[in-house]
Order: C-alpha cells, then structure tokens, then sequence
C-alpha cells in the first residue's frame, strides 16, 4: 500500500494537521475567487479532497462541488460534516487521481494544500494532470497549490516536536531522490505509531512542461494565501491554468 493510502485515511492524520484548519480553507477559497472570480454555481471538481475541508467551504458558497480522493475513511468523515452542515450541492467519491472521472464536465478543478507530487513515476503527475484537464469543459480552470520546492530546500527543519492532545509528535526530515520525506512519529503512553510522507519537489519549470504536455494554459502564479507574487522564497508555489477554448 502506498504511503499516501495509509496516512490519509488515519485519524492520526488529523491530529497531526490540525492547524490546517477552516480559517485557512476560507482563505484559500478567498484567494480563488479573486483569482478566477468563478461564475455563481460553477460546478467545481476538488481533486486530493481529503475530509473536505475546502469542497465544503466552496460549497457553503453556492457552488456545486464534487470533491474525489483514494482514502475511504477520509470522504466518509467529509460526508459526514458535510451532511451535518445541510450541504446539499456537494459529493464525494473515491477515485484515482489519475484516471478521469469524466470527459468536460467541470467550469474548474482545484488540487489544493499540495495534493500533489505523491507518485513515484513522474508519468503519473502527467496523467493526474490530464485527468484534471480532461474534466475541464473548453475554458475551464484549473487552481493547483503546492509546496515551493526552492523555500523547502532552504528551509527544510531537520526535526521538531511537540504535544497535541497527551500525544508527543516527533517530526524527522530529509531530501533524497528529489523528494522531501517526513516521518511522523507519534508517542503516547509508551507506544509509538510511524508513518510517512514523501513528495516529489516538483518546480515552476517542471508544471509549465506538465501543462504544457497536458492542455493547460498557465496564467499566473502566486506565492501564498494572501495572492502575493510568486519568488523563490515563497512559501507555496499557486498556479492559475485554463483550458483552451473550443
């Protein structure tokens, strides 16, 4: 089972990721609608959705939302606080980002908070993209928000640590291969739990070739939540991309 199968689907998960809260979700979806200004309605497919979190921000918005993702428990959570809130224009289904989920069905595609660079054969990044682009009607839009692979170089903090709810969270390090890998070790009453992340740093340059070679259009590129411009000591890298138009 691949990292990112296991990982995604454990409570663990949320824990660790907490400060990835709704406050940031309202952020991001401010930034999008600025950014694209979406027409009311849109239907709008969240790739990597995890539990959620932004599908349902979007869709407290007046949009139609169909978030995918591989982790089973991670949608049931997401239809669950989606049904507690009285959501009715969103969906979640499991699917491979890879694969499309249908041919021109989509106003946009957002692939958010670096639901990204997870696979070991870059082939697949492109087929993830072409899946994206596939679901675009003529037009369509596409926001993608991934690390900067420049700022982690730089910034990379080897080991951390911390305390969340009686639970010691030891976070190790590393770039290898082209990839930055975490593991997450999680110690509680004499027990300890590991898991792992790993993440192709994918750059600027990789993601024009990607769009290029997919059908997207590259638009504009931002460095943060707040919309400043994107630089090499930007915190994320934020693409903007359309599909040409019939």
């Amino acid at each position: 089972m691949a990292w990112y199968q296991e990982w995604f689907d454990r409570d663990e998960y949320e824990l660790v990721y907490q400060h990835r809260d709704e406050r940031e979700a309202e952020q991001v979806v401010d930034l999008i609608e600025r950014l694209v200004r979406p027409a009311p309605g849109s239907e709008i497919l969240d790739v990597g959705c995890g539990r959620g979190r932004h599908a349902r921000v979007l869709a407290r918005r007046g949009y139609r939302v169909t978030g995918i993702d591989v982790a089973e428990r991670a949608l049931q959570i997401a239809r669950e606080r989606a049904e507690a809130e009285g959501l009715h224009h969103v969906r979640f289904l499991r699917h491979d980002m890879r694969e499309p989920l249908c041919r021109e069905c989509f106003d946009g595609v957002v692939n958010l908070f670096t639901a990204f660079g997870f696979f070991e054969d870059d082939a697949d990044h492109l087929r993830a993209l072409q899946a994206m682009a596939t679901a675009l009607r003529p037009g369509g839009w596409l926001v993608q928000d991934f690390l900067n692979a420049d700022y982690v170089q730089r910034h990379l903090v080897p080991c951390d640590r911390f305390q969340l709810d009686g639970v010691e969270v030891v976070q190790e390090r590393w770039i290898e291969n082209g990839r930055v890998n975490k593991r997450i070790r999680l110690r509680r009453n004499g027990t300890e739990q590991v898991f792992y992340e790993s993440v192709r740093l994918l750059r600027l340059e990789d993601f024009r070739k990607l769009y290029q070679e997919a059908g997207l259009d590259l638009q504009a590129t931002l460095g943060d939540y707040t919309g400043r411009p994107f630089t090499s000591e930007s915190p994320r890298l934020i693409l903007y991309a359309r599909k040409a138009a019939a």
